[in-house]
């Protein structure tokens, strides 16, 4: 097996103070290691999730692993490849197009010192409460709803989805990548959680990926006529985090 050469830094995404917001691990190398390896790494790191970003064509191949499997989407660890692209590996273009085989192009563009992440909008249906969701959540939530990979909870207020303390046992049995619960927030429009047991995270700091789930869930509820409406998003947790 050949060398390589590999790049490994340690971002916290979506904040701008040191230990707060979500930690993911960025690995570069000039192309793609094999599964093991990479879930390895992943392990080892010991964070919600590592990003693997390898140079393709103008753009970047990225995939992304929790502890203990690779994921479809991430949304902190594609923030978090993307600044160390434009602030330590040169990236001259403010625009970087990920190409993910599991989700398709992810693209981000540099605007001044922030950076927009593009990523595709989730599809929803409605559906009962999965077995045992209520029991493994603690309450009930007063509708469910089912995404590509993820469940969306829906309860009355901030308080009580402050106040879960889900059995992350029995909700690493439900079918779902991970389980979000949300609620109209007190000082923002919305506010969330992210449990994912069942990926090897138990509770996500700062979920990105889950908000191409809850902004076509909440778009019609909150921007109403206006389509162009900006909603506020914070988690509902320490340390805090927004999207």
């Amino acid at each position: 097996m050949r060398r390589m050469k590999l790049r490994l830094y340690q971002v916290d995404a979506f904040t701008d103070r040191l230990f707060s917001g979500n930690p993911a691990g960025v690995v570069l190398s000039d192309g793609w290691l094999p599964d093991r390896l990479m879930q390895a790494i992943a392990a080892e790191n010991n964070l919600s999730e590592t990003a693997f970003v390898v140079p393709e064509g103008q753009g970047f191949g990225l995939r992304w692993f929790t502890p203990v499997t690779e994921v479809d989407l991430c949304g902190h660890a594609t923030l978090a490849s993307a600044h160390v692209l434009f602030n330590h590996e040169g990236r001259s273009s403010d625009r970087i197009d990920f190409l993910s085989p599991r989700s398709g192009t992810l693209t981000a563009m540099r605007q001044g010192e922030a950076i927009v992440l593009d990523f595709p909008a989730d599809r929803l249906r409605e559906q009962p409460a999965p077995p045992g969701l209520a029991r493994a959540l603690g309450r009930r939530p007063l509708e469910t709803w089912r995404g590509r990979t993820d469940l969306l909870c829906l309860f009355g207020t901030q308080s009580d989805i402050a106040g879960l303390r889900p059995d992350m046992g029995l909700l690493a049995k439900v079918r779902a990548r991970g389980v979000m619960v949300t609620a109209k927030g007190d000082q923002t429009d919305i506010v969330s959680r992210f449990f994912g047991p069942r990926v090897g995270v138990p509770e996500d700091p700062v979920t990105g990926s889950a908000h191409t789930t809850l902004a076509v869930f909440w778009a019609p509820r909150e921007a109403g006529p206006d389509p162009q409406k900006e909603i506020i998003a914070q988690l509902a947790i320490r340390p805090p985090g927004s999207a």
